[in-house]
């Protein structure tokens, strides 16, 4: 892209406000109906008038066979009980089978519905039906609230909540039966209801174990829209009433709620028991069994030599056990031993403290006798071992010097850190 030239006014203190971005190079593809119209009529060799043409051939060729197939499409209603069914219950009719939608219910375009309206209308509006009789005209009727309901979205998902005519029945449990072909459908029934979308499939035989733990997960968390609504009694326009017309609301709220916990349970029932019939999680199980026994096989194959060496080491351990055993009894036996003559030195020592003190009368204070045993028993019971002996030994040395005995109790109960009466 060239830039245009500069204007004969341009002024050169003219300041740019920001610079030109970097220049990207771009692929253009055109798209678009009339593009394709364009290059079909360039690839097939073909003037506009001819391609129009064309165009117009098999739109009218379309039309034409649609129409055609319109009578296959949709099912005629031949069913006296539909047709001379009371218009004041039309709730308890099928409204699918109503339009003649019966093979396709649920999956039924909006333009299938306009579709199978009109023919129904052209066949029994009772300005058609002449004098083939009255009954017509009630199903006529019946004819308009179908329409009315499947139209809507909001009313057709209500209806098909309630549609039992698109429910798939589970395999009886008393019959021969192929798993995939029995239950396929009914999981592909019940997934209309889901929520989340899309349902996974049941599968076939050759699904990994991955998907069927994915499948059997996504169903025992199921999500389910079913509200049944449409069962409702109706409540009554006159406002009159208001206590009836609540009473009739609170009964529709609680029976929806029953129904809908009842539907839970008949849910979470069904998938146990396919659960419990699939072939592949029988297989699935059986794989595992047979893996745990090749692996206990592998462990099993070098069971002797495994054998022999942890015989080897536990007889190197017992060795080992028995001598360090052996070693601690011999050091409880020194321990005990010195203990022991730790024990009868202390005695020892003991009386011979006591003994000193008794012998020097008390200190000249026998008076205070009992005081001073007292004490003497606190202090002796104070002492650990080494001060115990070595304060004996010096009172043994000390002999019959009583004020030398007095000195060194005093010493010794001072390093006590304890208060006594008479040693102060």
């Amino acid at each position: 892209m060239s830039l245009p030239a500069v204007p004969a006014d341009f002024k050169e203190d003219f300041k740019a406000a920001s610079k030109f971005s970097e220049p990207l190079e771009a692929k253009v593809e055109p798209v678009g109906q009339y593009f394709l119209a364009h290059a079909t009529r360039i690839l097939q060799d073909r003037t506009w008038s001819e391609y129009e043409q064309i165009k117009e051939k098999k739109a009218r060729e379309e039309a034409s066979k649609q129409k055609k197939d319109d009578g296959d499409e949709f099912e005629d209603v031949t069913d006296p009980e539909l047709l001379e069914h009371d218009p004041r219950d039309w709730k308890k009719c099928d409204l699918y089978a109503v339009l003649g939608l019966n093979k396709f219910r649920s999956r039924a375009t909006r333009d299938q519905i306009d579709r199978a309206y009109r023919k129904q209308v052209l066949q029994f509006h009772p300005d058609k039906q002449g004098e083939k009789g009255g009954f017509q005209d009630g199903f006529f009727k019946i004819i308009q609230k179908a329409y009315e309901v499947l139209t809507d979205a909001t009313k057709r998902r209500q209806f098909d909540s309630v549609d039992k005519a698109a429910e798939v029945p589970a395999p009886s449990k008393k019959s021969k039966y192929d798993f995939f072909e029995a239950w396929g459908p009914v999981f592909e029934a019940e997934g209309r209801f889901s929520v989340r979308q899309p349902v996974p499939k049941l599968g076939n035989t050759e699904s990994s174990k991955q998907d069927v733990e994915e499948f059997y997960k996504f169903w025992n968390n199921f999500d389910s829209w079913r509200s049944f609504e449409f069962l409702d009694e109706d409540v009554p326009d006159d406002t009159s009433n208001r206590d009836h017309k609540r009473y009739i609301e609170k009964k529709n709220h609680s029976a929806r709620r029953k129904r809908k916990t009842d539907d839970n349970k008949r849910l979470d029932a069904l998938v146990k028991r396919a659960h419990s019939e699939d072939p592949r999680i029988k297989k699935f199980k059986q794989l595992e069994k047979e893996e745990k026994a090749r692996k206990k096989w592998e462990r099993e194959a070098g069971a002797r030599q495994a054998a022999a060496e942890a015989k080897e080491k536990a007889e190197k351990e017992a060795a080992e056990k028995a001598k360090k055993e052996a070693e601690q009894k011999q050091k409880r036996e020194k321990n005990k031993k010195s203990k022991e003559a730790k024990k009868s030195a202390k005695k020892k020592s003991k009386r011979t403290i006591r003994a000193a003190v008794k012998d020097t009368k008390y200190f000249g204070a026998e008076a205070n006798a009992s005081v001073i045993d007292s004490d003497v028993e606190t202090l002796l019971s104070s002492l650990e071992f080494e001060p115990l002996v070595e304060l004996g030994d010096n009172v043994k040395a000390a002999g019959d010097d009583a004020e030398k005995i007095k000195s060194l109790l005093l010493a010794a109960a001072k390093a006590t850190g304890k208060s006594y009466d008479y040693f102060k």
